[in-house]
């Protein structure tokens, strides 16, 4: 992994906020690395409720 130093401007209340998420020994990196992996798998999830429910709008044919 290579590490690049970048400048992320917040605001003082996101940091603080990011700061009061972040454990103990915890990086930010590894902070944002958590909040994007959440994110990902919500909007998954929610790809996937959709999915269902547009499901529910079709009628199955039968052969008879």
């Amino acid at each position: 992994m290579t590490t690049a130093n970048k400048r992320i401007p917040v605001t003082e209340e996101r940091w603080q906020e990011l700061n009061e998420l972040k454990d103990a020994g915890e990086t930010y990196d590894e902070l944002l690395e958590e909040l994007i992996q959440e994110r990902n798998r919500r909007e998954l999830a929610d790809r996937f409720r959709e999915m269902d429910e547009s499901r529910e709008e079709f009628v199955e044919l039968n052969d008879g």
